[in-house]
């Protein structure tokens, strides 16, 4: 009998090659904005190529937008900015049906979802219920309205940013839409030299605004390319033994004494998904283990759930994946 797996057509080293290149175009255009964070920048692209959803979760004022504006510009793509806040509604998000009294007939409004690069706003400020008018749109592309399904454009992929949960006026994500996220990755302070330029640029008598940095940024591809890109790097090649790999990794998260809530079998989708991003980054056609050791923090990382005791005795995800790389090694 064939091997099924024989049968799929690989991602051949030229569009490898060509994936790596605009990736990396993509990466300096942010940085020219977003300076000095070139791994925050490289972790979004490689959410991107994987078809998934990026959270940023970080204090007010370290860029969390301007890394979502920047992505967007460097790509070419429709963007939308939806702000998160208690009031919004989860018609604000997808759409609407709205009377005609013209036509006496309701027609369907698109709400702010139907764009390519959706930039959810301090996502966690808006209430459980309105977080999860994102849930259909993230998982399926498609948006469900009165009993209509609309699909959304290719690519489509929401950037949410989040402040950490202990500041006022946040609600924690629910485990559904946190699980929906392909990776989570934070900001962090920028260097000094940096900040210093920032402040000078900021502050100067005509000072240099978001709009005048964003309209500096030359699109590198375009979204027609970005949604072809990310379909070929469903084709980068993965071994039966690393996917079995990711599921005892898994199974092992799951089964970890300080774990209450492991990794989900959507979580291992993620995590094969990221690494095949990861090695075409790279302008590889095969997944290595190394490429699932890189990305399974920002993957798996804010999936876990530990129990009360291991969290008061300081323990955290990052410590548990830790010990779970070392202890499944790949057969």
């Amino acid at each position: 009998m064939l091997d099924r797996a024989a049968e799929v057509p690989m991602l051949s080293e030229p569009q490898a090659t060509a994936i790596a290149e605009a990736a990396h175009d993509v990466i300096a255009q942010i940085t020219t904005v977003v300076e000095g964070k070139e791994a925050t920048a490289r972790t979004a692209v490689l959410v991107l190529l994987a078809g998934g959803h990026l959270l940023i979760e970080d204090i007010p004022g370290v860029g969390k937008t301007m890394l979502a504006k920047s992505l967007a510009a460097a790509l070419g793509a429709k963007r939308h900015r939806i702000q998160f806040t208690p009031d919004l509604l989860p018609g604000d998000v997808t759409g609407a049906s709205v009377f005609n009294q013209a036509t006496g007939e309701f027609e369907f409004r698109p709400g702010a979802v139907f764009t390519q690069i959706l930039l959810a706003d301090e996502i966690n400020r808006a209430s459980p219920k309105t977080q999860s008018a994102l849930l259909e749109a993230m998982e399926e592309r498609q948006v469900s309205v009165d009993g209509t399904t609309y699909a959304l454009d290719e690519p489509f992929m929401v950037v949410a940013t989040a402040n950490p949960v202990e500041m006022e006026g946040t609600y924690r994500l629910p485990e559904a839409q946190r699980d929906r996220f392909l990776a989570q990755t934070s900001m962090g302070y920028p260097s000094a030299p940096s900040e210093a330029r920032m402040l000078a640029a900021q502050t100067a008598p005509v000072p240099t605004g978001d709009r005048d940095l964003l309209d500096a940024i030359t699109p590198r591809t375009t979204p027609q390319r970005v949604a072809e890109q990310v379909h070929a790097v469903r084709h980068v090649y993965t071994s039966p033994v690393l996917l079995d790999h990711v599921v005892r990794l898994a199974a092992a998260t799951r089964q970890h004494p300080q774990v209450a809530l492991g990794a989900s079998p959507r979580a291992a989708v993620h995590l094969v998904r990221a690494a095949k991003a990861h090695a075409a980054l790279a302008g590889r056609t095969f997944v290595t283990g190394e490429d699932v050791a890189e990305v399974i923090m920002p993957v798996w990382g804010h999936r876990l759930h530990l129990t009360p005791q291991a969290l008061s005795r300081g323990a955290d995800a990052g410590d548990v994946l830790r010990q779970v790389l070392v202890s499944t090694p790949q057969t």
